[in-house]
């Protein structure tokens, strides 16, 4: 099927427009939608209504020349080039040499012209104006692929890159906009950059995930555009250069499933944003580059299709490289709080540890020298100071490498069923030991505590830093209180002490990494008991809170479900 080539014969000679039409209607290597003007001005009309493939132009006009009228065309009506062949009755050589400077294609005598010369030359016409079309488009794609290249190079702001080749794309497809849409990891997705503010009629609804086929049916939202396909595991050839092409381009994106049930089918042209998947020859669907036309039904071409894929390719290379300029700058804040956290944990350790290893070796001094002259109870004394001192270095040694282990990865959560009540019955008797005189540990039981499931050593790890705080920073004494208070799906329980109390300002960051409390004073401590808490109250699933008030004592409630659900439970862990 020929090809349907729209001509206007501009002529006021009735009896000349109807042999050129009879000559090129009887052309057998084209088709042609002839349209005829007897004036300049009905030829001006005509023009600013639609789009002529050639146009047959006469010198010789009752309105006005030939030569005016080319002028008055190229200055007010055409966008683009349109080939025109001027026509006169004369064999004037400088006719012939203003109309080829202005513009002509091509310079007929009426009197020499022929049936298989008008034809030859419309042909040839058309011919060089698609040429110098494809040209035209050819240049505008390699400068768009080149610049999108270059602000790639230049520019790391994936933002502006995005907009930028939607405005320039738009531009050169002259549609109506062009979007870059953006699949999120559960199939959903969203528009991340528009040629245009408003998304007028183009609707995005169901959406594609990566390998599977999604057929949304709920309402349509502004910004949704419907598509339903699979990802193919090949390519689909392209199809000639010079036929209409599906409104999805197929080259690797999708086989599509009833399009034309869903909406007005050709009004887009898709193609797919692939990224490198490690390795894997599958690439990764990120999203799509749509082009949207919705002012009629549109022939895509295949040059267009092309065009499109290789902003696609340029837009995968920019979108890769964000993703690893991201992935390199949380490594690097990664990388930098692991190395003020070091830091931290030296002047801590330092510090913390200065005071007691300085008792410990003047106890065991004391004991070295003096030993004989000391009678049993000092040496008693001078042994429990060793102890003390020993056991307060070992459990920060303790909490460092805990602390450091959160910091790092999770540690392994391993529940099983546990008897609360005897659990930290026992743990509070030990507390007991230590305490001394002056503080009284008060345990409190109520509701029902059984079936819970928990993490024996988290466990303790929260009891006991809970519990020698509420002793360390009550150093008047007092009572310290423990609750347990079991409900249907959950245990609560809570310390509560008569202590220093904390400051409003400084319980925000308590839970955090060496935080402490500006009022402390010379009570000894390195700030990690309550992040130790928190972490391993959340790896229980459960939450912490803090209330308190400076002179009147701290009160420090944690929740935590009595079985932990199974789906978050490493494999480690069952």
């Amino acid at each position: 099927m020929l090809d349907t080539w729209t001509l206007l014969i501009i002529d006021d000679c009735a009896a000349d427009r109807k042999i050129y039409r009879r000559y090129l209607l009887k052309d057998p290597h084209q088709s042609y939608q002839i349209l005829e003007a007897d004036c300049a001005e009905e030829a001006l009309a005509l023009c600013q209504k639609m789009r002529f493939d050639v146009i047959l132009l006469d010198f010789c006009l009752p309105d006005m020349s030939g030569l005016e009228l080319f002028d008055q065309m190229q200055q007010k009506i055409f966008e683009t080039s349109v080939p025109v062949i001027m026509l006169t009755g004369r064999g004037d050589e400088e006719i012939a040499v203003q109309a080829m400077k202005r513009g002509a294609l091509d310079y007929l005598v009426k009197q020499n012209l022929t049936q298989d010369v008008l034809q030859l030359t419309v042909r040839n016409a058309i011919k060089q104006s698609c040429l110098q079309a494809q040209l035209y488009k050819t240049q505008e794609r390699q400068r768009l692929i080149a610049t999108t290249a270059l602000r790639i190079r230049q520019s790391l702001n994936l933002e502006q890159i995005l907009n930028t080749a939607v405005a320039e794309v738009q531009q050169l497809l002259k549609c109506d906009r062009v979007i870059v849409y953006q699949f999120a990891p559960d199939a959903d997705g969203k528009i991340v950059a528009s040629s245009v503010e408003s998304c007028g009629s183009l609707a995005l609804c169901d959406r594609v995930g990566t390998g599977g086929r999604r057929q949304g049916t709920g309402d349509r939202e502004q910004g949704e555009i419907p598509l339903v396909c699979t990802l193919p595991p090949a390519p689909v050839p392209l199809p000639h250069a010079q036929s209409p092409i599906p409104y999805i381009y197929e080259l690797g994106l999708c086989n599509c499933v009833s399009l034309k049930e869903q909406f007005n089918t050709k009004a887009n042209l898709v193609v797919p944003i692939n990224l490198s998947n490690n390795g894997n020859p599958t690439p990764k669907l990120w999203g799509l580059l749509i082009a949207h036309h919705n002012s009629g039904e549109r022939q895509w071409q295949t040059d267009d299709a092309q065009m499109l894929n290789e902003v696609s390719v340029q837009l995968a290379i920019a979108i890769q490289q964000a993703e690893l300029l991201a992935q390199t700058q949380a490594s690097l804040a990664k990388e930098k709080q692991l190395n003020a956290f070091k830091s931290q944990i030296i002047a801590t350790v330092s510090h913390e540890y200065r005071t007691p290893l300085t008792s410990i070796l003047a106890a065991a001094s004391t004991l070295v020298k003096h030993s004989q002259q000391l009678d049993e109870s000092k040496q008693q004394r001078f042994l429990g100071i060793i102890e003390h001192k020993a056991r307060y270095m070992s459990k920060l040694v303790g909490n460092m490498l805990l602390v450091n282990q959160f910091e790092l990865e999770k540690p392994k959560f391993q529940p099983i069923r546990l008897d609360l009540e005897q659990f930290f019955s026992d743990l509070i008797e030990q507390e007991r030991e230590t305490a001394g005189d002056r503080h009284e540990l008060v345990f409190k039981i109520t509701g029902n505590n059984q079936d819970f499931w928990g993490d024996r050593g988290l466990l303790q790890q929260i009891f006991t830093n809970l519990i020698s705080n509420a002793i360390k920073y009550s150093p008047d004494g007092g009572a310290v209180e423990f609750h347990l208070i079991g409900k249907e799906s959950q245990v609560i329980f809570y310390i509560k002490d008569q202590g220093i109390g904390i400051p409003i300002a400084d319980q925000e960051n308590l839970f955090q990494s060496f935080s402490r409390g500006s009022n402390v004073d010379t009570i000894p401590g390195t700030g990690l008991g309550l992040a130790i808490v928190k972490a391993c109250v959340e790896l229980h699933g459960g939450n912490i809170t803090l209330s308190s008030q400076v002179g009147q004592g701290t009160k420090v409630t944690v929740s935590l479900p009595k079985i932990f659900p199974t789906a978050q439970l490493s494999p480690s862990s069952t």
